[in-house]
């Protein structure tokens, strides 16, 4: 199992691990629900070391990244970053992605840590001769400084901001750093990427500037009161975009692997959709628990309880699409327990 570079870090403060995509990860700190809270009031920073990220660059790097993902990165312009995913031929997710436009000529694409050796070779597979791909997962330390204090820490420590989805690029302890204005949380704040031997040094720097060293246990509560998805659970290969409510990170008008099959079921409409809702009790509904909404069937993909909201919430697929209904119910440990459809996210930010 691979150990980020900041283990002796981790170690230091106490940390539970976790096994993370064949990665040794800080599960928990102080514990999930303080630490989640942390992030909502204040500042916490996670050690995301374990995200893939790769580098395309040359002459061709934007048309490759353009065939291969379904959002179209020539909508925005260096210096942004965009959501995006990779699907097969028959429209399913193999990724989410995040990518990073740096400069003209070369893009950082950032799938999570599991797809990290698949989304890689895929876009090698189909890099012409004058595109580069190169991983940098292995040399650099990721790190995410997450929630409304989160500009004061990152100005102490980097003297700069970047805004929301924007890329930049600058010096710290002499030596470069790459930064964009996203995360996994819905909160303000920034990843950074510095070389693996600055990480230390970095993650020292910004606890010591107030914040909060979080887990992934509470990266997922977070994510999930903001309704964003998990691949593996939310989204896999037999997910399609349209199913899972994302098609606005579908841009029709390139072509793409898995454009095709996109089209005809926008023509015909899916057959399942993704919905998210709230549980009138402190109850937590969990991965494959059952549900029903009206007529409509389906399971639980994600489930738990929500710091912020004192309830269950959860997301899953039922089929065929729910028509009205608003009401939901989910089998825990035999009994059939109460909720509402909600239309993510679950709380503002």
């Amino acid at each position: 199992m691979t150990q980020a570079p900041l283990r002796p870090q981790h170690e230091a403060l106490g940390a539970r691990f976790t096994d993370f995509g064949g990665w040794e990860m800080p599960l928990q700190y102080e514990g999930v629900i303080a630490e989640h809270m942390a992030v909502r009031s204040g500042v916490g920073v996670f050690d995301v070391s374990h995200l893939g990220r790769f580098s395309v660059s040359g002459a061709g790097a934007v048309a490759l990244v353009r065939r291969q993902l379904c959002n179209d990165i020539s909508r925005i312009a260096p210096g942004r970053a965009q959501y995006t995913m990779a699907l097969n031929p028959r429209g399913g997710v193999l990724d989410d992605i995040i990518v990073w436009w740096i400069n003209p000529d070369t893009l950082w694409v950032m799938p999570n840590g599991v797809n990290f050796d698949g989304i890689l070779d895929r876009f090698r597979s189909d890099a012409p001769s004058d595109v580069a791909v190169d991983p940098v997962r292995d040399s650099t330390v990721l790190v995410a400084i997450q929630g409304p204090r989160s500009s004061e820490v990152l100005e102490a420590v980097l003297g700069a901001v970047p805004p929301r989805f924007r890329v930049e690029t600058g010096v710290y302890a002499n030596t470069s750093y790459v930064a964009a204005g996203t995360g996994y949380t819905g909160e303000r704040g920034a990843e950074v990427a510095v070389p693996a031997a600055a990480g230390p040094a970095l993650w020292d720097t910004l606890v010591e500037a107030g914040a909060t060293p979080c887990g992934l246990g509470s990266r997922d509560t977070l994510r999930l009161e903001m309704g964003y998805p998990l691949w593996g659970q939310d989204l896999d290969e037999d997910a399609t975009p349209l199913e899972a409510g994302l098609a606005w990170a579908v841009e029709w008008e390139h072509d793409f692997v898995g454009r095709d099959a996109l089209l005809t079921q926008r023509q015909t409409g899916p057959s399942r959709q993704l919905v998210s809702f709230r549980l009138d009790g402190r109850q937590i509904a969990r991965h494959g628990y059952a549900m029903r909404v009206g007529p409509s069937t389906g399971s639980v993909t994600s489930g738990n309880f929500s710091p912020v909201l004192k309830c269950g919430i959860g997301m899953g697929y039922v089929s065929p699409p729910p028509a009205g209904d608003d009401r939901i119910e989910v089998e825990i440990r035999g009994s059939w327990l109460e909720g509402t459809l909600v239309e993510p996210p679950f709380i503002q930010t």
